[in-house]
């Protein structure tokens, strides 16, 4: 029996100024200040003797470990990300970073945002560029109807609204 996996699918290389942002904070916050934290603790760790049977400093070499393996992550992922900054001249379209609301076949009303693969966050409505539904939508103005394929079957949604800005609760 094979453990291969095949690899996952490229992800798009795009994202907002704002994800941009969030992930240029992480990536210092990680360098600056938990790294050396996880460090320093790792360093007393080992200075109380017998490292084989320490669990603070085997924890700590795991930390270290994940801490690296996201930084290395980051700095190869933002070295090849675009931010898309220029709003699109269509107005009433669906495109990158754009909020748009649909409303489904049961009449209920969903509103999300496209953006970018590493800023994807389901709670708030930010879907991924590379999920079905966004590029089922991408392109389509308000009105226009469109249908996605799940699990459940096909679903058909029509555009509502497009606005720019996020929108105020």
């Amino acid at each position: 029996m094979s453990r291969y996996r095949p690899p996952a699918p490229k992800k798009s290389a795009y994202i907002t100024p704002e994800g941009w942002e969030r992930l240029s904070r992480e990536l210092d916050w990680l360098w600056r200040v938990r790294r050396p934290e996880v460090t320093r603790s790792v360093a007393e760790a080992a200075a109380h003797g017998d490292r084989s049977e320490n669990a603070e400093y085997i924890y700590g070499k795991k930390q270290l470990r994940e801490i690296d393996r996201r930084v290395r992550y980051l700095s190869k992922r933002l070295d090849e990300l675009t931010i898309v900054r220029e709003r699109p001249s269509a107005t009433d379209k669906v495109f990158f970073g754009v909020w748009f609301e649909v409303e489904d076949e049961d009449g209920a009303l969903h509103r999300y945002r496209i953006v970018g693969p590493d800023e994807i966050d389901p709670t708030s409505g930010w879907i991924s560029v590379d999920s079905p539904f966004a590029r089922a939508v991408l392109g389509k103005a308000v009105d226009d109807e469109f249908t996605v394929a799940s699990p459940n079957g096909e679903t058909t949604y029509a555009v509502v609204a497009v606005w720019h800005e996020e929108p105020a609760e």
